[in-house]
């Protein structure tokens, strides 16, 4: 039998590693941590009896996932999908909400109700189109070509100054420039619009759904699946130089792939020095300064609206989102900076001791940054939700100069895998119809740092194995593998 070795129990590591364990291969995964799930791992909150999520929170992918809809995880997890997507509340006790149902969104906006239905109802309509759009390399023909074509021209027009032209209301303006910056890049860009659209039409198509429990009912699903198909896991294995890693004879079939930083790829013996010299090309983003609260209560928000929405964007309007994100292009942080916000107590009773409530946040922060950023947060927070401060029992600051210990592919603290640029769409993490294969003999990339890029979907984990049983000759269709 072939052996595959994964490096790294992320949800990509995960998904490849189930995918190959289906597929006949001896599995084994390496995850340097002391618990499983990379990016979807949760941990005990800041007191005892409070629940927090070491990374992502909320998972607009996971339900659209070609992957993970060929593995059925809407039926092994119980999933929570709200009628709100995301809040984002103003001054003056008011709010822009982003309901599932996008006429009533609409209806809300106002003077921009048409504006905001003629730039995502074609989008949310279409999601598998948006999806299989931006969840494959780019450099190949997409699937379903008119929604492509109408994701493209929207991203155009959105991410240049031209974008003001479109929502003209303080609330519509904010609720767009809200999603943007989860993109972690300056704004106005194309890149910030490219993950906006496809965020906000997910919002409006399945949701934005997150898991009753937290995030790590993702990875023990397919921890499970992955055991009962013989495969088997190492924690406490940080792979530092693949020289060091005995991972079979590629002659003989045997895999590895990397759901790690690319860095790592550079520690290959047989390396060519061209690769090389892409991976270092590669850049690294902004990165993240987060911060857990445990609360005797719900948040006091200012908008009751607000208090009905696990997620919500802090930042104020559009032009103070704008300056939030583009002074950490700038490396530096605001003093009212664009905080994102979830508050997963509000349909999920089990993340808190009763009465009780958690918050889960951050900020962006130039990379290696050490800045504690509890009280920014907490700042803000205020602003919309007079009396927060009071309500806070105890708080956790994780630096974005410590992400890397707690997860070695976050580099600097960018949680999204490497920079998310146009270019780094392209390129990423080099121009190629199948970046996920490398030069190097069995050896494969299955991390963010591969199309489709961030996001909880497993499609970069599914895309290097498909293209790995591609080059070995064998079966490489999801239906193949989830009959």
């Amino acid at each position: 039998m072939a052996r595959a070795t994964v490096i790294g129990s992320g949800p990509n590591g995960l998904a490849a590693a189930v995918s190959l364990a289906r597929a006949g291969y001896e599995v084994e995964v390496l995850e340097a941590a002391g618990t499983v799930g990379g990016g979807v791992r949760t941990e005990p909150g800041p007191l005892p009896g409070f629940v927090a999520d070491v990374c992502s929170a909320v998972h607009p992918a996971v339900l659209a996932s070609p992957f993970f809809q060929a593995f059925g995880i809407a039926e092994r997890v119980d999933w929570i999908v709200p009628e709100i997507s995301y809040a984002h509340p103003l001054d003056g006790g008011r709010a822009a909400i982003a309901w599932r149902d996008i006429e009533r969104t609409a209806d809300a906006l106002g003077a921009d109700a048409h504006a905001w239905l003629a730039l995502l109802r074609p989008l949310a309509r279409r999601i598998d189109g948006v999806v299989d759009f931006t969840g494959n390399a780019l450099l190949r023909m997409p699937d379903d070509p008119i929604t492509a074509v109408r994701y493209g021209l929207r991203m155009l027009e959105q991410g240049t100054p031209f974008s003001r032209l479109t929502l003209r209301t303080e609330a519509g303006a904010a609720l767009l420039s809200g999603v943007m910056a989860h993109a972690n890049t300056p704004l106005p860009s194309l890149s910030a619009a490219a993950a906006g659209l496809l965020l906000a039409a997910h919002g409006h198509a399945g949701g934005w759904a997150y898991p009753r429990g937290g995030a790590q009912r993702i990875a023990d699903v397919l921890v499970a699946d992955l055991q009962a198909h013989g495969g088997s896991i190492r924690t406490d294995e940080q792979v530092r130089d693949l020289a060091s890693v005995d991972w079979g004879d590629p002659r003989r079939g045997d895999l590895l792939l990397l759901n790690t930083s690319p860095r790592l790829a550079l520690s290959h013996p047989g390396i060519p020095a061209g690769y090389a010299r892409a991976l270092r090309a590669y850049r690294y983003g902004a990165a993240a300064a987060k911060v857990d609260f445990a609360l005797d209560g719900p948040v006091p928000w200012a908008n009751p609206e607000v208090a009905l929405s696990p997620t919500v964007h802090l930042g104020g309007t559009r032009d103070e989102v704008h300056a939030s994100e583009n002074a950490v292009a700038r490396g530096r942080v605001s003093e009212r900076p664009y905080v994102l916000a979830v508050q997963p107590s509000v349909l999920d009773a089990s993340r808190a001791p009763e009465g009780h409530s958690v918050l889960w946040s951050y900020i962006h922060v130039p990379p290696d940054s050490d800045l504690d950023a509890t009280e920014l947060i907490t700042r803000q927070v205020e602003r919309f939700a007079p009396g927060f401060r009071d309500r806070v029992l105890a708080s956790r600051a994780v630096p974005a100069s410590a992400r890397e210990m707690i997860n070695p592919a976050e580099i600097g603290g960018d949680v999204f895998g490497g920079a998310f640029t146009i270019q780094q769409a392209v390129r990423r993490p080099v121009a190629s119809r199948a970046p996920w294969r490398t030069p190097m003999p069995g050896v494969y990339l299955a991390s963010a740092a591969t199309p489709p890029g961030p996001g909880v979907s497993g499609m970069s984990g599914w895309h290097a194995v498909r293209t790995a049983l591609a080059d070995a000759g064998l079966p490489h269709g999801l239906g193949d593998l989830f009959p």
